[in-house]
């Protein structure tokens, strides 16, 4: 079964109350939860990984920063707060080397991604190769894809393309707000898909309330 990983963002930025969205989803059965390190400092992103642990959680990080300065200190303030995996990033050589000697499962973006928020181009070959380079890369666990957040690409050839080439986890983020994606998602192989602003912005079944959210989509995935 495909596996759901709530952000705990919206456009792009950790919520400021983040902590006590993690509180509200407690009993909720969610295994995976994440932020961004934009809206987080590294005394907070610690604040969030610590509580997500108490709460049995598996923790991950998306670094979405614009430049290669500030998403090498992301990954450092990643591993700082000790979370489990970091995901995103363009610069795969140094996020390497600051995770090296730690159990973090890191991820970056295959493909050209640019702007904030991120946006993916190039052809699905060239993103396929892109993956199949990155999971082949000491240190690289797996791929960040984001699916739909390509303008041009078709989804699931995309999805299916990339999980081919990668030797390692798909995890599709950005921009999903439905079942039907989600469907789309699971059957193309991907590992895991992220949702977070959809969820903030009220979009799903069980709105306004976000635990309800939550629920709707862990249900979606026990009747697929």
């Amino acid at each position: 079964m495909i596996e759901f990983i709530f952000m705990l963002t919206k456009d792009d930025r950790t919520i400021v109350d983040a902590t006590e969205v993690l509180d509200s989803i407690a009993d909720s059965g969610l295994r995976y939860v994440g932020f961004k390190d934009v809206g987080a400092d590294p005394a907070r992103q610690r604040e969030i990984t610590v509580r997500a642990h108490d709460l049995g959680m598996e923790v991950m990080l998306e670094v979405v920063s614009t430049s290669a300065e500030a998403e090498a200190n992301s990954v450092r303030s990643a591993r700082a707060a000790e979370v489990d995996w970091v995901l995103g990033g363009t610069n795969p050589e140094a996020g390497t080397q600051i995770l090296a000697g730690t159990d973090i499962r890191y991820c970056p973006f295959p493909g050209t991604v640019t702007g904030h928020p991120s946006v993916l181009s190039g052809s699905i070959d060239d993103i396929a190769a892109s993956a199949a380079s990155l999971s082949g890369m000491e240190g690289v666990h797996g791929v960040d894809l984001l699916t739909y957040r390509h303008a041009e690409a078709d989804p699931e050839k995309l999805t299916h393309a990339v999980v081919a080439a990668c030797d390692g986890p798909v995890i599709a983020a950005g921009a999903v707000v439905t079942r039907d994606q989600i469907n789309l998602l699971n059957r193309s192989g991907a590992w895991g898909f992220t949702i977070g602003s959809a969820i903030f912005n009220g979009q799903l079944p069980g709105a306004p309330s976000v635990p309800a959210q939550v629920q709707t989509v862990l249900g979606w995935l026990e009747d697929s």
